[in-house]
């Protein structure tokens, strides 16, 4: 934002690249992505495991309780794994520099209406190399999605 940082959590579906669903806080607690997780484990199923890195939020015990719950494997990255993570990790910078840099938020109502707009436009109209240029949206529902939704 033009003043401040506001925290963003998205879980993504790694075989489709679809951002399942997404939140914005201006606190790094860990309730905020416990929503994002719940919103994406309610309207897509659960996967067999969800990957995340090691921060707080995900190693806390209210995020854990959610995947332990629905009886979904959790797999952290090591430290200084990026690599384990890349496919969330490749969605930032193009977020951050087709979105966020070129609207310099005022608040957060802003931010998060700009933000929502773009994960619009990257699930449903951005085309992915790695699909034979579907769309995120396009991958997810294609007949051979036959992985669960690996968020």
């Amino acid at each position: 934002m033009r003043r401040g940082f506001l925290y963003l959590v998205a879980v993504m579906d790694w075989h489709s690249r679809k951002v399942l669903s997404w939140r914005l806080s201006n606190s790094m607690d860990a309730g905020f992505c416990v929503e994002a997780l719940k919103e994406a484990l309610a309207r897509y199923g659960t996967p067999e495991i969800f990957n995340s890195d090691q921060g707080s939020q995900f190693t806390s015990t209210e995020f854990t309780e959610v995947l332990v719950d629905a009886k979904v494997q959790i797999s952290m990255d090591g430290r200084g794994r990026w690599i384990d993570n890349r496919m969330i990790e490749r969605l930032w910078p193009s977020l951050k520099y087709e979105c966020v840099y070129l609207n310099a938020f005022e608040t957060g109502s802003e931010a998060r209406k700009g933000i929502g707009a773009w994960i619009s436009y990257y699930n449903e109209k951005r085309p992915h190399s790695s699909h034979g240029l579907l769309t995120p949206d396009e991958a997810y529902d294609t007949p051979d999605h036959h992985l669960k939704a690996a968020a």
